[in-house]
């Protein structure tokens, strides 16, 4: 489940053919991002799925009561689904997801904790359709969607149960960018590694000061950023970058980590 390269943590679901979000891979999730996120070594985070077929139809609805049984409600089932994804989303570290074939229910759910999400070019079939099920979405679909594709395209997807293409997801922001799903992974990794480079106090600093902005005043906003520039001030990786600018060549970040 668990490969690090480059600085990058790959965390791959390995319930092929659909990936299905188990409990056990919650629970898996609940114990590794924490402790990546301790881990100065690692600087991004990339979730995908074993094999090209899909990243995920989401939650395993058939271990619903095994779960119930295990936490004792299924609240609290959903609400350790809701922490893992509140985990990715304010890790500190940039996350990103890899949505290609079936990204249903907890497959975009996931997705809309990480910070950058790519595409399949063909094939993605991109939705919350949990009204087909007669419920709603539960791990902040709803909360989370509208605030990256607007009201409009939200209720769409939602109240009709629609899936998007790629294409389609990256029209309406949904990802960053699409590619053949034969090179998605590899998408992610050279990503990550290109967001490992950059210094990572400066880069907690910038997603303490983004994430959740929706929620945040103008002026709360400007006091994040400005802890940001404390944070970071005087820091070595501030030194290398200005001596970097000085020398007129590329600087070399977190080198002391």
């Amino acid at each position: 489940m668990l490969n690090i390269k480059n600085h990058v943590a790959t965390l791959s679901n390995n319930d092929a053919p659909y990936n299905r979000m188990t409990l056990e891979y919650m629970d898996e999730l609940e114990r590794l991002v924490p402790e990546l996120g301790a881990d100065n070594s690692v600087r991004a985070l990339v979730f995908t799925s074993e094999g090209e077929d899909h990243f995920s139809v989401g939650m395993n609805l058939k271990q619903i009561p095994e779960g119930i049984e295990r936490k004792g409600s299924l609240e609290a089932v959903l609400d350790q689904r809701l922490r893992v994804l509140d985990l990715i989303e304010n890790l500190g570290k940039p996350s990103i997801a890899t949505l290609f074939g079936y990204c249903l229910g907890g497959g975009l759910e996931l997705p809309l904790a990480c910070h950058f999400r790519l595409a399949a070019d063909e094939g993605a079939q991109i939705g919350l359709p949990e009204m087909d099920l007669g419920t709603v979405p539960a791990w902040g679909g709803s909360a989370r969607l509208p605030r990256v594709v607007g009201r409009d395209v939200a209720l769409d997807m939602i109240l009709r149960g629609r899936k998007i293409s790629g294409e389609e997801a990256l029209k309406f922001g949904l990802v960053m960018e699409t590619c053949p799903v034969t090179e998605i992974k590899a998408r992610a990794q050279t990503l990550g590694e290109e967001l490992a480079k950059q210094p990572r106090l400066a880069v907690k600093g910038v997603l303490d000061t983004i994430v959740g902005l929706e929620a945040k005043s103008l002026r709360q906003s400007i006091l994040d950023e400005r802890a940001a520039v404390l944070l970071t001030r005087d820091t070595a990786d501030s030194q290398e970058g200005m001596l970097a600018f000085l020398e007129k060549r590329e600087p070399v970040f977190n080198k002391d980590d």
